[in-house]
């Protein structure tokens, strides 16, 4: 069954609110409550939600996939930037390590046209979005999956790690500090992503301009004793010119798509 418009915004408001009423659907859509009510079995049929006696409620699938979504699009202009300037620092028939970050999802998806490369990840989207791109490997490193993300970590994904050695690393954050120190929110992640950064001959940082000047949980490494951050957006100057004194290579990725 394809879902229309209506029914699609009615999905995304019962995730956002938690859940919804017939009578406040109706209104809001401006419709009647036998509308909605067969807007709610449809959407129910498909498991986008669950309904209840007056309404809706999302399902814990919907959420994630809500919450996955959500991500993707925040900062999407500057993650684009990011992702077309980092394409441009790989070479045809490179091995380029992605982590599972949703800036690093922006560059598989330019990276899809290249004639020549493998990808090792622990992303389960990167993973679906080369999949049916012939001329790229795609190495998807094994281990656990996470609960409540889509991508693999654990024990096993870090042993697969000490066995490789790529070309290049393109690793997000969730913070990097005015000393250039690069952290992630997750203990279990941040040790993952030590051993990614050490089984690369190249490696980049790429975030986007909300991440400066903050830390996370756990460091992983320092920006300085790699190839450079890519980054985009608005940030105060001095956290750039901090970041410049500490010895990192800041590359600003602006809309037009250069590098400054």
């Amino acid at each position: 069954m394809n879902l229309n418009a209506r029914q699609l915004q009615i999905t995304e408001l019962v995730h956002s609110d938690g859940e919804l009423s017939v009578d406040r659907l109706a209104e809001r859509f401006g419709v009647s409550g036998m509308t909605i009510r067969r807007d709610l079995q449809a959407l129910a049929e498909e498991g986008k939600i669950v309904r209840t006696h007056g309404g809706a409620v999302a399902t814990q699938q919907v959420s994630f996939e809500f919450q996955f979504l959500s991500r993707v699009r925040e900062n999407e202009p500057a993650k684009h930037a990011i992702a077309t300037a980092a394409a441009e620092l790989v070479r045809e028939g490179e091995s380029v390590m992605l982590d599972s970050g949703t800036t690093t999802l922006a560059l598989a998806q330019q990276l899809r046209q290249r004639q020549s490369l493998t990808v090792i990840t622990t992303s389960l989207p990167i993973a679906a979005a080369l999949q049916d791109r012939g001329q790229i490997q795609v190495l998807l490193l094994g281990g656990y999956l996470r609960r409540g993300t889509p991508d693999l970590a654990g024990a096993l994904t870090e042993s697969n790690l000490e066995g490789l050695r790529a070309d290049v690393a393109f690793v997000g954050a969730d913070g990097i500090d005015l000393k250039g120190v690069v952290y992630n929110e997750s203990l279990e992640i941040a040790r993952m992503l030590t051993r990614m950064v050490t089984a690369a001959k190249r490696v980049y940082v790429v975030a986007d301009a909300s991440k400066l000047g903050r830390t996370a949980l756990a460091r992983f490494g320092e920006a300085q004793r790699w190839q450079g951050l890519i980054t985009a957006g608005e940030a105060d100057r001095n956290v750039y010119q901090s970041l410049r004194r500490a010895g990192v290579a800041v590359m600003r990725a602006d809309q037009s798509n250069g590098v400054g």
